[in-house]
């Protein structure tokens, strides 16, 4: 009877097994130590945008990290072996905590929005395998440290913006088999290292040199991409094996690559020059042409001119040191971070030292005096007040003070404010408003933005005011609309990369002493500074300002977003209602009925204008029906719609005079 008992179990034995030692690995398992789990939840911090919520199911405290998105760990569960969130259009910066997954194989970033530098503490993951960063924004050089990752099998950076010189630490990567650079703004030249007749020989065979450096030494190297960087110089013959396309677009010395034109190459040139060793142009060897000198000297004259030298060398030296000393605390910002019993309470942030170079960094002080001790306020939300002041002897400035405490501010937060202040300063247009500079001091902690003063408020205060008077015309509401067209056909079109409005609506859209309008973006702090951990209950999302259908982070992925709210602010203009009313609705909703019914179009024109040209309406609400297409790719781009109204709108006084005695009125105001 136990012979057949046994006989029926048999067939059950493989399940019960493999049951039991699935249970068993549950039991054994270690939990993911805190260091790995702290440097996860120091990376969800960074990221101060994340569209898709893709890290929204990382629990900072209850839940297992191997079950995050993205996240994988080893069969045990015991640590953290791959972070894989590539395309989720996260915007932030790239953590160096990181550097506390020492197990970690894989670390995929690509196709997304990190600002910053690459963290030289990554170059201490000693069993990366794989290191994914392309197609972000990423900034400065390229960390030697990363020389040290020996177990890297591929190195992706290509679509940044590094710059720099290629470290010649690279070469000591032995098992590197892919390397993607393609599409920086690296300089210099590739560093092989080996002699010329040694690079002559075949791939493969240059380890066996102990005196080689640079890319000669990776045997291994399979594919690499340096197109499109300012590398000069010409190719490493050790790499002559790569495909031509591999350094098409650089600034290189091969005449039959197409290199970039002379013009581009004119910076790049120095920086190669710099590195190359002094050629003696005597031909004579450097130590006889010392004993050459010496003996022609008294023996008094040449000591008197050592020791002078050497106390000149000295001197030298010191204040090469000092100023070396002095560069070095600016690119390294050490800011209170996270704060924690259990590991450190601050994290470093290296910024990049060029990224403000060219931008006019104003003292609170003089930015105290110019507005009148901080008493002339002419705007507020909940995360910023805006003063009006006077320059001495200078033009009315805009002052946007950040409403954040020391305590809350952290050095993510610090490098973004940086990034804004050079991306603001890029920008220079006549319907754009300009950024004169910025204001940054820690006692008191002040971080502030100068623009220039818009004396008549925002479009909002006139689209919005029911006192008798305030109204506009119809032909300088038509102007008013061109001008934003033209300013964001320029943030769209002509910049790179394209610049979009947080957000666009009425209150965005400042108006100057003739009704020009110009475009700023003051908003773009309200996502930022939710992050903020203690802040997040104190900052509304909304303020004062009419929220648009579609969400902030939405508008700021792309520029189709703006256009959409482009036409939500047109017709915002020609009606004089918001874009949403409690008790209405959205504008869009309501507008929709009339604006493709000729008889029913002119429903949507402000009952306030008495006047209006018909056949503009026309236009009006045909580019208005173009930007809010439910289908975003049927949405025609800035430069179409720019041209549309510029080309089919008559925006000349004499137009409007013959039928409107309130183009009268502001014609004579104007004059």
């Amino acid at each position: 009877m136990f012979r057949k008992l046994r006989a029926k179990m048999k067939p059950c034995t493989p399940f019960l097994f493999l049951s039991f030692i699935s249970t068993l690995s549950f039991v054994v398992s270690d939990t993911v130590p805190s260091n790995e789990v702290w440097a996860l939840r120091s990376f969800k911090e960074a990221v101060y945008e994340d569209p898709y919520q893709v890290l929204s199911n990382w629990d900072t405290v209850e839940s297992d990290p191997c079950n995050w998105f993205g996240v994988s760990c080893t069969m045990v569960r015991d640590h953290i072996i791959k972070l894989n969130v590539s395309g989720s259009s996260l915007k932030g910066f790239l953590a160096p905590e990181l550097a506390q997954i020492t197990y970690l194989q894989e670390l995929i970033l690509h196709g997304n929005n990190l600002i910053g530098t690459i963290p030289s503490e990554l170059g201490v993951l000693n069993s990366l395998k794989v290191l994914d960063l392309g197609m972000n924004q990423l900034t400065g050089s390229i960390p030697p440290e990363i020389g040290n990752l020996t177990q890297v099998v591929t190195i992706n950076f290509q679509s940044n913006g590094l710059t720099g010189r290629l470290p010649p630490e690279l070469g000591n990567l032995r098992y590197l088999q892919e390397l993607r650079l393609d599409r920086n703004r690296l300089q210099g030249p590739i560093p092989a290292g080996a002699s010329s007749d040694f690079a002559s020989n075949m791939h493969g065979k240059y380890t066996s040199k102990e005196n080689v450096t640079g890319f000669c030494r990776v045997s291994q190297l399979k594919i690499a991409d340096f197109s499109y960087n300012f590398l000069v110089g010409s190719i490493p013959k050790c790499l002559e094996y790569l495909p031509r396309l591999s350094f098409q677009g650089n600034c290189l010395q091969n005449q039959d690559l197409k290199q970039r034109p002379s013009i581009q190459c004119a910076g790049a040139s120095p920086a190669s020059a710099k590195s190359q060793p002094v050629v003696n142009t005597n031909h004579q060897p450097a130590e006889n042409v010392s004993e050459h000198h010496g003996a022609s000297k008294p023996v008094w004259l040449l000591a008197l001119e050592i020791v002078t030298g050497t106390m000149v060398g000295s001197l030298f030296l010191v204040a090469v040191l000092a100023a070396f000393q002095r560069c070095n605390k600016k690119p390294s910002i050490i800011i209170p971070w996270k704060k924690s019993g259990s590991h450190k309470d601050h994290t470093t942030v290296y910024i990049d030292p060029e990224m403000l170079k060219g931008v006019r960094c104003y003292s609170r002080q003089e930015l105290e005096v110019a507005c009148e001790d901080f008493s002339n306020i002419i705007g507020s939300s909940p995360d910023s007040v805006v003063y009006k002041g006077t320059m001495k002897g200078g033009p009315e400035i805009a002052v946007i003070s950040l409403c954040i405490k020391e305590d809350h501010w952290t050095g993510y937060l610090e490098l973004y404010f940086q990034r804004e202040v050079a991306d603001l300063a890029r920008l220079n247009h006549e319907n754009i408003g300009k950024l004169l500079g910025y204001c940054r001091e820690d006692a008191p902690f002040t971080r502030m933005l100068i623009f220039d003063y818009a004396s008549n408020g925002t479009l909002h205060d006139h689209l919005h005011c029911y006192e008798e008077g305030c109204q506009f015309s119809w032909t300088r509401r038509m102007k008013i609309a061109i001008g934003i067209a033209r300013g964001l056909k320029y943030l769209h079109t002509e910049v790179e990369p394209p610049f979009t409005i947080s957000e666009l609506n009425s209150s965005a859209v400042y108006l100057t002493e003739e009704f020009s309008p110009k475009l700023v973006d003051f908003e773009s702090w309200k996502t930022i500074l939710e992050r903020s951990e203690k802040n997040s209950g104190s900052i509304g999302s909304q303020g004062a300002i009419c929220v648009l259908p579609n969400s902030v982070e939405a508008r700021h992925l792309d520029t189709k977003g703006n256009i959409f709210a482009f036409g939500v602010l047109l017709l915002e203009i020609v009606s004089g209602r918001p874009p949403y009313c409690k008790d209405k609705g959205y504008l869009v909703d309501w507008a929709k009925v009339y604006l493709e019914m000729p008889d029913e179009m002119s429903r949507v024109v402000d009952p306030e204008l008495k006047h209006f040209r018909y056949e503009d309406l026309k236009v009006i609400c045909e580019v208005i029906t173009l930007c809010i297409n439910p289908d975003t790719t049927a949405r025609p781009s800035m430069r179409e719609l720019c041209s549309m109204l510029e080309s089919r709108i008559d925006t000349s006084v004499s137009v409007e005079l013959k039928s409107s005695s309130l183009a009268w009125a502001e014609l004579a105001l104007l004059s």
